[in-house]
């Protein structure tokens, strides 16, 4: 067992992989300087700042959310908040980690 496989990331990546299979939404909380400077492509740029505004949209469109940022904590804290509000998300950590992944 890797030191990884003590702290849940196996599991996180399956969770993360599942979610791609149901064509999650990808959405990058990182600031519009840092999206513009890099990103997945089919990824939504939404401000960790401004994703409290945007639940409702989020919950309309009945999908599950894949959240990425640049190390996985503004993502992390971002899942939280979606997950509160009732929308099906898991934190993708970093989005250059989850491109990889696709």
């Amino acid at each position: 067992m890797s030191i990884f496989s003590i702290f849940g990331a196996n599991k996180t990546n399956e969770k993360v992989s599942d979610f791609l299979q149901k064509g999650a939404l990808i959405i990058d909380v990182r600031t519009p300087d840092e999206y513009r400077s890099g990103h997945i492509t089919q990824s939504v740029n939404i401000p960790l700042n401004l994703l409290p505004g945007k639940v409702n949209e989020l919950k309309r469109k009945n999908k599950a959310v894949i959240t990425c940022c640049r190390s996985g904590a503004r993502s992390g804290m971002a899942a939280d908040v979606l997950n509160k509000a009732g929308v099906e998300t898991v934190n993708g950590g970093p989005w250059n980690s989850l491109e990889s992944m696709m």
